[in-house]
């Protein structure tokens, strides 16, 4: 009687190891497909572009050119570009031109806003802006520094959370989210 409850128990076992071994090879097996279809899918609904370049102009003249080392167009919404390794010229009727560039950027091909991220430059003039956001509008005629925002001309440097220019009147306006801290201005000289 003890033989067949040993061999009864070792017959369930190795059912239940045999179970387990065919849903687990299940499982992977339907897991890589999955994962095979979704590669498959994504190399075609992927768009890549090299060397992107837009430009557009206002009403009052103003030119907006951007340029990247890559883009991708997003597959939800086609107005939408993501960029690498960004560069942008603005140059405005009746002023100088502002030179932005960044790594990353995020372009709306409708209405020209752009999104500038991470190592975000600005030049005008003698004036230059380093931070790590940079929102753009024509439509706005603003531009929005802000996270680790520095501010050099020929004899200061400024440090503050954000920057915003209207790029028609050039007004600016330096400020700091919490109002109990202040911007830091410190003289070259």
């Amino acid at each position: 009687m003890l033989k067949k409850i040993i061999a009864v128990i070792i017959v369930i076992i190795l059912s239940i190891v045999l179970i387990f071994f065919f849903s687990k090879n299940s499982n992977k097996e339907k897991v890589s497909k999955n994962i095979k279809e979704e590669l498959k899918e994504r190399s075609y609904s992927s768009n890549i572009i090299e060397n992107v370049r837009y430009s557009s102009n206002d009403t009052n003249g103003n030119k907006y050119t951007i340029t990247a080392k890559e883009g991708e167009i997003d597959i939800k919404n086609s107005n939408i570009i993501y960029l690498k390794k960004v560069s942008a010229i603005i140059e405005l009727n009746n002023s100088k031109n502002i030179q932005i560039s960044s790594n990353f950027g995020k372009y709306n091909i409708g209405n020209f806003d752009t999104i500038f991220t991470k190592n975000v430059i600005i030049k005008y003039l003698q004036n230059k802006i380093n931070g790590d956001y940079l929102d753009f509008s024509i439509l706005r005629n603003s531009m929005i520094v802000s996270k680790n925002v520095v501010f050099t001309d020929d004899a200061n440097v400024l440090k503050t959370d954000a920057i915003e220019i209207n790029i028609k009147t050039k007004d600016t306006k330096f400020f700091m989210y919490d109002k109990n801290n202040k911007v830091s201005l410190i003289n070259k000289n």
